[in-house]
């Protein structure tokens, strides 16, 4: 199972570099049900992992042209504010047991799993669903402080789940800063290391790290994300996030059966 965690990392990086956010949401699967991690560690440790290996990819597509700092940072500061304050207040003060149902009860491990099936389900929509051109909406339709709001609680559900929230971010940038796809993922990338190396820091606070274990790891998904920046040129890039979007749709139901029902 060890070695099949590390072949996850580097998956995790191939669909990074492919898809702009995709291969975070799997990070914390991999650290919880392949290598035994508990859901509190597996979250912070998959805010290092994604934060270290989308600044690996945010560098290249630095030198592609392909990343819009002045929106990066537009959408970066209410998210990050978020993810810090989750990782560094909130997430301390859940209690362990959150909820009794009789001799049942519910877990702040539990809990979390739960949040972060519901968020894959819910990405795996956003990938499988068809994407129609008279969707784009620019700032001007939507109230700033609106958008404010909305990348604040994104950055929230980072901080909670420990993914890089690029499934959130990319139609945002889509949508609202009307960027295009390619440039989209880039940006994305730079938002994601950000607000996730940022996050990571409110738990070097609150827990003690094994680097040991984190470094290599984070190697495996580096070395990833080169080569998913690789292929992207040569592969069908909706036919490839249809398919992702199939298997974390199935990983969705996977956990919910883990954490209800074995």
């Amino acid at each position: 199972m060890e070695v099949l965690g590390y072949f996850g990392a580097l998956v995790i990086g191939i669909v990074l570099g492919i898809t702009g956010g995709g291969g975070s949401i799997l990070t914390v699967p991999v650290l919880v049900y392949m290598l035994s991690y508990n859901p509190i560690i597996a979250t912070a440790y998959s805010l290092f992992i994604v934060g270290t290996t989308s600044a690996f990819g945010t560098f290249q597509n630095f030198k592609k042209g392909l990343v819009v700092p002045k929106t990066a940072l537009l959408f970066v500061i209410p998210s990050v504010i978020g993810v810090y304050l989750t990782r560094k207040f909130i997430l301390p003060e859940i209690p362990e047991i959150i909820l009794y149902f009789g001799s049942a009860q519910l877990s702040k491990a539990t809990f979390l799993m739960l949040i972060f099936a519901v968020v894959m389900f819910l990405a795996a929509y956003s990938m499988l669903k068809d994407d129609k051109e008279n969707e784009v909406v620019d700032f001007k339709t939507k109230s700033l402080l609106a958008v404010i709001i909305q990348l604040f609680f994104v950055g929230i559900l980072i901080g909670l789940i420990g993914a890089g929230g690029g499934f959130l971010i990319i139609p945002a940038l889509l949508k609202f800063a009307r960027l295009p796809m390619k440039n989209a993922i880039g940006t994305s990338l730079l938002i994601i290391t950000i607000n996730s190396l940022i996050g990571f820091t409110g738990d070097i606070q609150n827990m003690e790290i094994d680097w040991l274990f984190l470094i290599p790891f984070t190697t495996f998904s580096v070395i990833g994300i080169y080569i998913g920046l690789y292929i992207q040129h040569y592969i069908n890039e909706k036919h490839l996030k249809k398919i992702f979007g199939f298997f974390v749709l199935i990983m969705s139901f996977f956990i919910l059966y883990k954490e209800l029902l074995s």
